[in-house]
């Protein structure tokens, strides 16, 4: 059974930072690609960032390319978003989330390839 548990979320300024990190427990950490989605009220989700199993590729959706910087640590089984710049359009619960297929040499960066899913952390920043 593979956990994933997200913290660092919280109530900040916009041009503020925030540091996201997830958990992950059940299963070999290291050979899967992760990524953070987040949700607003009344938006569908998106995949904000993600990252292959080995750290050395990564996708970034626009509105956030150099703000927000995903990393892994495959000893701590961690996967962080570090968060700066923050906009209060940034503002929704964010969801950290495994790749289901091993060792997959792309990014994923569609929902149907994750199978594990954290419970989320809100995000709010105020303006």
């Amino acid at each position: 059974q593979v956990q994933l548990v997200e913290s660092g979320g919280g109530l900040v300024q916009a041009g503020g930072s925030l540091r996201l990190s997830c958990a992950a427990s059940g299963r070999s950490f290291s050979n899967y690609g992760m990524g953070w989605f987040r949700q607003a009220p009344g938006k569908e989700r998106e995949l904000v960032a993600a990252i292959t199993w080995s750290g050395e590729y990564k996708y970034y959706v626009d509105s956030v390319k150099g703000r927000f910087g995903i990393s892994r640590d495959n000893v701590k089984n961690t996967v962080y978003l570090q968060m700066n710049s923050l906009k209060p359009e940034d503002t929704a619960v964010y969801y950290c989330a495994a790749d289901g297929t091993a060792s997959r040499m792309w990014v994923p960066t569609q929902a149907r390839w994750f199978a594990h899913w954290g419970q989320g952390t809100q995000v709010t920043v105020t303006s």
